[in-house]
């Protein structure tokens, strides 16, 4: 631990800065969702080619592309059945080939999204694994058990799945066994996600072999890394214990329901002492050391990165250590409350862990699989929100959920490291909460018989012009998921070029980034608002080269208007500021960047 007097929150690794990856910040798209070329309503690789212009002008560094490959499509891609091809709902292979092209053009680095914990159950070593029976080769690639009780009739284990339910199918009871030769098997398999989702066993070195050769497959076709899915799930506890806990999505992460006041990081290791035997197991870190040797002799400083969901911050820290991976999405940030002693806590923690790694921390607000933080912080309880918000929950407070979100956005882009955005973000988009039933898809929504709204509402087509129809995302007008009216004001055209539009305010802040090094400076907390349960306080370097003093970044979260100091230049704010007799103060649920003169 360091001593309280010393505010220092993160010192930069030499030289280092020279590393895309330490300071990118890269965009993800859901290709569902970004923009549709071919007008059948669901988005495709030509139709974000099409609109890799919109990222450029907004400034990211990299953008980071959910799953298109050949997949049935239960879980929005993430079941996939054939790892080396295009679903024929995206395009084709020349179509990724051409929006490689296209985003090297640009100056964008693009990132794949790589699924290695579990296959469709429509891959070919599935159905083989189906056909061959009990005690084969096949079945040797994935988690197949007896099941317990006198006939077997009772799963391996008690474990569940993440979508709701047993995370165990016995094979028989599948529906493709009627006439099947495995019509009897009694055999059960493994799935910590849907029953389309078959995991694999990680123990099995030819599964290991064919990931790698996955690997190459992309890298030569000049993608510049992978999005690891479910990274920290790979590797199970031996002998597959029961598990007392429940599986989530944000396993390890603040409970929605806690009522403590004490913030997330100075619990997390007495709370989630004991590791979930599905989770976070020690034999992972081989298979990321093997892929980085995979990577390592590419040229362009290729990366990997990590969706592990791990708890604490010293554990997570793990995952990117120097032979491992790049980076790993920091997700006690993206659940921690609207509070500014749990923010600073978090952040300082988050920064000192990975500093003693040697790696940037990568920060995130929003992505696919969790309601969107323009909407999550405008709930009455914020933190890591509901799975989902239907039209019969209670409501966000748009306002200021979008006000927040603002301010939330800067603090992020203000911090020293790697941050990443979510589509439709930078418009301020909120989650869809009026979908009605009929439409939902997400498999957490029937899984859970609707107790669950599920991940729809964050993946609606993003609206690009605002008196189109179905706001530009299509030729045709068609969307696979309704748009709410309200979105034609958020639009990209209706806000591009409008003074204050969330936008704008995206691409001035990371213009400024960019220019002042934020991405690579020291971090220290500032004296003025240490101890403050109100304001966040930070002071950042910037990059040694930039001449310009060190920015002061203040995030008013408390209720009272807060006296800017005297001698500062504004820089930027994520509202507008109040002038009353010569001062100037900062709003409520705002942030903004100042430089002392």
């Amino acid at each position: 631990m360091r001593p309280s007097t010393d505010l220092t929150a993160h010192t930069p690794a030499p030289h280092r800065d020279e590393e895309w990856w330490r300071h990118a910040v890269i965009y993800q798209v859901y290709p569902r969702s970004f923009a549709d070329a071919d007008g059948d309503g669901l988005g495709d690789l030509p139709g974000i080619t099409g609109r890799l212009d919109h990222l450029a002008a907004l400034g990211v560094d990299a953008v980071w592309l959910s799953p298109f490959y050949r997949s049935p499509q239960a879980d929005g891609g993430y079941d996939v059945a054939d790892y080396r091809d295009i679903d024929p709902i995206f395009g084709t292979l020349a179509d990724a080939d051409a929006l490689l092209a296209r985003a090297h053009e640009l100056g964008l680095r693009v990132i794949v999204d790589l699924v290695p914990n579990h296959t469709s159950d429509q891959h070919a070593w599935f159905q083989a694994a189906l056909a061959a029976g009990p005690g084969s080769r096949e079945r040797a690639r994935y988690i197949f058990r007896e099941g317990q009780g006198e006939t077997g009739e009772e799963p391996p284990n008690n474990w569940e799945s993440v979508f709701g339910g047993a995370a165990w199918t016995r094979v028989r009871d599948r529906a493709d066994a009627v006439g099947s030769s495995w019509a009897d098997d009694a055999q059960w398999y493994l799935h910590l996600f849907d029953s389309s989702q078959p995991d694999l066993n990680w123990d099995n070195p030819e599964v290991r072999a064919e990931f790698e050769d996955v690997l190459r497959f992309w890298l030569d076709r000049g993608v510049d890394g992978f999005r690891v899915d479910v990274a920290h799930g790979l590797v199970k506890a031996p002998g597959l214990p029961d598990w007392s806990g429940h599986v989530t999505m944000v396993e390890g992460a603040e409970d929605a329901d806690d009522t403590s006041d004490e913030p997330p990081v100075s619990r997390t290791s007495e709370k989630h002492h004991a590791r979930p035997p599905m989770y976070d197991q020690d034999g992972v870190h081989a298979v990321y050391r093997a892929w980085r040797r995979v990577l390592d002799p590419y040229p362009g400083e290729r990366i990997l990165v990590a969706e592990a969901w791990v708890d604490p911050v010293e554990r997570l820290a793990r995952y990117v250590r120097p032979d491992e991976m790049h980076q790993a999405f920091n997700f006690g940030y993206l659940v921690t409350r609207w509070d500014a002693p749990a923010l600073r806590d978090v952040i300082t923690a988050s920064l000192r862990a990975n500093d003693d790694v040697g790696a940037p921390t990568t920060w995130v607000l929003s992505n696919h699989d969790v309601v969107r933080h323009a909407s999550r912080l405008g709930l009455e309880r914020t933190g890591k929100g509901p799975n989902g918000i239907g039209p019969a929950d209670p409501q966000p407070d748009a306002a200021l959920g979008l006000r927040r979100a603002r301010a939330a956005t800067l603090l992020m882009l203000a911090l020293p490291g790697s941050a990443y955005v979510y589509q439709g973000e930078e418009l301020g988009l909120p989650e869809h909460t009026a979908l009605p039933d009929a439409v939902r898809q997400d498999p957490a929504f029937f899984r859970t018989s609707g107790d669950e709204k599920g991940r729809d509402g964050c993946r609606v087509p993003l609206p690009w012009e605002a008196d189109a129809p179905g706001f530009g995302f299509s030729p045709t007008g068609t969307t696979w998921l309704p748009q709410p009216a309200a979105w034609a004001a958020l639009a990209v055209d209706a806000q591009t070029g409008r003074a204050g539009s969330t936008l704008e305010l995206y691409r001035t802040a990371l213009r400024l980034r960019r220019e002042l090094g934020l991405g690579v400076g020291a971090l220290a907390l500032a004296e003025e608002h240490r101890d403050s349960d109100t304001v966040v306080g930070l002071i950042n370097t910037g990059s040694p080269e930039e001449a310009r003093a060190a920015v002061l970044v203040v995030a008013n979260l408390g209720a009272t208007p807060l006296v800017l100091p005297e001698g500062t230049e504004v820089l930027l704010a994520s509202e507008e500021l109040l002038h009353d007799d010569g001062r100037v103060t900062l709003p409520a649920d705002t942030t903004v960047w100042l430089v002392r003169r």
